[in-house]
């Protein structure tokens, strides 16, 4: 159930990164409305993150909740932002992803 918990706080920090992104594209009452968004994903992935750690190592629940992410944050990135998709930038998310599945792989 922790790891559940774990992929849900990491989803909020894509879920924030992706609120940043939307208010630095609007104005007014809209701008607005997305940083109350961010606020609300930045407090539910911290809730979820710090309740994990009650039973998870803090080191590989750090290391996964950071990698959810940042991984989902480079994929918001690309697919809504249009940033650019390149060789390199799959080799890197590859590599962080095949390291949180492995840091799964070796926690109790």
């Amino acid at each position: 159930m922790n790891w559940i918990l774990l992929i849900i706080a990491g989803l909020f920090e894509v879920a924030f990164a992706a609120c940043l992104g939307k208010a630095k594209e609007s104005t007014g009452i809209e701008a607005t409305y997305w940083y109350i968004g961010f606020l609300i994903c930045l407090g539910m992935s911290m809730f979820l993150l710090v309740k994990v750690t009650q039973q998870l190592p803090i080191g590989t629940a750090y290391a996964v909740w950071t990698g959810i992410g940042a991984v989902g944050t480079v994929l918001v990135g690309i697919l809504f932002f249009k940033e650019p998709v390149t060789l390199w930038r799959l080799f890197f998310i590859t590599t962080l992803i095949c390291s949180v599945i492995g840091l799964k792989v070796v926690s109790n």
